[in-house]
C-alpha cells in the first residue's frame, strides 16, 4: 500500500463574521478592526453557514465521500467540516490538528493596511523589502514558517490515513502553501494564486497515482455553491494587514 492517502481534499471554510466586518471597513480609514473575539473564536456568519450546507448538500450525491475528515481548531473551521457532514448526513467525527490553523501575524494582527504604516511603519518597511513570503511579524509567521508546520502534517497523513480519502478543513494560505508542496511550487507561483482569490467553500483535491505521487484534480472549486445558487465570495479570510 502507498504511504499517502489516496486522495486529499482541502476545504476552505465558509465566510467568517471577521470577513464581513474587514468587506465593511475596506474603504475607510480605521487602523483597526473591533472583533471582539480572539481569531480562533471567530463564527462563520451566516451566508458561510449557507455557504458550508451547499457544499454538504453536494458531498450528499457523491459516491466518492472522505473516509476521514481533519480541521482546524478555529471555530470557522470547525463550524464548516460539522455543517457540511451534517447537511450530507454522514455521522463521522471531525478530528481537529493545530497545524491546520491559520497564520498568525503577531503584533499585525487586527491592523488594516493603514494601521500598519502609522503604528510599525519601520516593520511595514520590513514586510515590503522582504515580501510577504518570507516576512515573519513580531510575535507572528511567515508563509514559510506554515510551510513547515504542513511538512509535518503530511508524513502525517502518510502514516495514518495512507490509501483513504481524507478531506481537511482548514485556511486559504494553508491551502496555498500545501499546494505549494505537493506541486512542488516556487516563491513567485504561489504568491501570484493568493491575495483573496480561494474563494470560501471551495474545494481543491488530489489524487495519488500508483507511483504514490499526488495529481491536482480541482483548484479552488465552487461548482456545489454556484449549483445552489448560493452566493460565492472570495475575500480574504482575516480582517488584518494585507498578507
Amino acid at each position: 500500500m502507498l504511504n499517502e492517502p489516496s486522495e486529499l481534499w482541502l476545504l476552505r471554510h465558509g465566510q467568517s463574521q471577521g470577513n464581513v466586518i474587514r468587506d465593511a471597513a475596506r474603504h475607510s480609514d480605521l487602523e483597526t478592526l473591533a472583533i471582539p473575539d480572539r481569531d480562533m473564536d471567530v463564527p462563520l456568519s451566516d451566508l458561510g453557514r449557507e455557504q458550508a450546507a451547499a457544499f454538504g448538500a453536494w458531498l450528499a450525491t457523491c459516491t466518492d465521500v472522505p473516509d476521514v475528515v481533519v480541521s482546524s481548531p478555529y471555530l470557522r473551521a470547525v463550524q464548516t467540516a460539522e455543517i457540511v457532514l451534517e447537511t450530507a448526513g454522514r455521522e463521522m467525527k471531525v478530528h481537529q490538528d493545530e497545524r491546520l490553523r491559520e497564520r498568525e501575524l503577531g503584533i499585525l494582527d487586527l491592523l488594516t493596511s493603514r494601521g500598519v504604516e502609522m503604528r510599525f511603519p519601520g516593520e511595514a518597511q520590513r514586510r515590503h523589502r522582504l515580501g510577504k513570503f518570507y516576512h515573519r511579524p513580531p510575535g507572528g509567521e511567515s508563509w514559510v514558517d506554515v510551510a513547515l508546520r504542513l511538512r509535518s502534517v503530511r508524513d502525517s497523513l502518510g502514516r495514518e490515513h495512507a490509501g483513504r480519502r481524507v478531506l481537511l478543513v482548514t485556511h486559504e494560505v494553508v491551502i496555498l502553501m500545501m499546494r505549494y508542496l505537493l506541486e512542488d511550487l516556487d516563491e513567485s507561483t504561489v504568491l501570484a494564486m493568493g491575495g483573496g482569490q480561494l474563494a470560501n467553500c471551495s474545494l481543491t483535491t488530489y489524487r495519488t497515482d500508483e507511483d504514490g505521487h499526488p495529481h491536482l484534480e480541482r483548484a479552488g472549486w465552487t461548482a456545489p455553491l454556484r449549483r445552489a445558487s448560493t452566493p460565492v465570495t472570495s475575500a480574504p479570510e482575516r480582517p488584518v494587514a494585507p498578507r
